[in-house]
């Protein structure tokens, strides 16, 4: 079984390398999907996998990387299917 959960995460984290880190820990993780920096500030993600991988990635966007400070992280159920974890342009 897998699900889906699309992520925004807010503080400062653009210009962190949060979206490399992100792709990065999905592939440890075996999860999929994608992130996205926003032009509001926020970084957009969609995260895909088995539930205990899910919430791994969850927890880990609530920290970010060393150079991040993030302040909340929305989380709600998102929607398709993924077989990569990419970086997509700026939305």
């Amino acid at each position: 079984m897998k699900i889906t959960q699309q992520l925004r995460i807010h503080g400062k984290v653009q210009g962190v390398f949060f979206r490399e880190s992100m792709r990065a820990q999905g592939a440890v993780l075996h999860v999929t999907g994608w992130v996205r920096n926003r032009r509001d500030g926020t970084v957009e993600a969609m995260v895909q996998g088995a539930p205990e991988a899910v919430a791994m990635i969850v927890a880990w966007a609530r920290r970010g990387p060393q150079a991040a400070r993030v302040d909340h992280v929305d989380v709600r159920a998102g929607e398709g299917d993924y077989t990569t974890f990419d970086r997509l342009p700026t939305h």
